[in-house]
């Protein structure tokens, strides 16, 4: 049975690192907000340049631009993993690296190149035997446009110069501070899901529309890689808030059933001792 000194350190242990949990939530709380914010600012965007593709694309030949041509067969992929650069955030990054490896197992890729995004998925893949193109860790702490076009000038780089057949993302996508879904989306060749229905009304475009669609379609593929970063970095704010309040429910509980077993000796310690006092008082009787 430990004694009482035993878990008077015990419970000063467990108090100690329920405040870094309590702090670690209320720092990911703060993160989630503006990473919130920034997803909020992106969205307006995103729906104007999605409309302004739809209508260009629509009045030209859409299938002679590389970017919507699809290959004949899927023979060279390339995977991105987004994961976060730290961990304690529950199964952020399990869930992600899970469903990586099951895209790669359920596909009959014949040659397949992986680009690591954030730390946790570098460290996990670069002890596997999938070729690593490219790497990139670290890129969260200070997360912009411009990251996203650097990583996507390569990849279209490869895709236009046929070393790559297909781009596909693996990321977790926020719904909520309890709900991020796992994705496994294909960032090219850009799919042609808009209406083909385009408005009756007829623009005239300066300059012409499939100039136009050339310049569209690279900004296209950038912005959605930077709306992929965007929501895991919101995820992995909201999954780590999650974990982070159950660390500091678990220590609760566990500061409880410590105290009350240091009260059960302690009690059991002063009953003894009196048992001790009388039963010499009555001896000397």
């Amino acid at each position: 049975m430990p004694s009482t000194i035993d878990i008077r350190r015990r419970i000063r242990s467990v108090k100690n690192t329920q405040q870094i949990t309590k702090a670690m939530k209320m720092v990911a709380a703060a993160k989630l907000r503006r990473a919130q914010e920034r997803i909020f600012a992106a969205r307006p965007y995103a729906a104007g340049l999605r409309e302004v593709l739809s209508s260009v694309a629509t009045r030209v030949n859409a299938d002679e631009h590389p970017l919507l041509k699809a290959h004949d067969e899927e023979k060279k992929v390339l995977l991105l993993v987004i994961t976060a650069d730290k961990g304690l955030a529950g199964a952020f990054n399990a869930n992600v690296i899970k469903a990586a490896m099951n895209a790669i197992r359920e596909h009959n890729w014949e040659s397949i190149e992986l680009i690591p995004i954030g730390r946790k998925a570098n460290d996990y893949f670069k002890r596997r035997t999938i070729p690593i193109r490219r790497q990139a860790t670290h890129i969260f702490h200070a997360l912009s446009l411009d990251t996203a076009r650097e990583i996507a000038k390569g990849i279209t780089d490869d895709y236009l110069s046929g070393e790559i057949d297909t781009v596909y993302v693996v990321y977790n996508e926020f719904k909520s501070i309890m709900s991020q879904i796992t994705h496994v989306d294909r960032l090219l060749p850009i799919a042609r899901d808009w209406d083909e229905q385009a408005t009756a009304i007829e623009y005239i475009y300066e300059p012409a529309p499939e100039v136009i669609l050339a310049e569209l379609l690279p900004k296209h593929i950038e912005f959605q890689l930077y709306r992929y970063l965007l929501e895991s970095a919101a995820a992995e704010q909201g999954a780590r808030m999650t974990a982070m309040e159950s660390a500091t429910q678990n220590a609760s509980d566990m500061i409880e059933a410590l105290t009350l077993n240091y009260n059960r000796i302690r009690q059991a310690a002063i009953t003894k001792e009196i048992i001790e006092i009388v039963s010499g008082a009555a001896a000397q009787n």
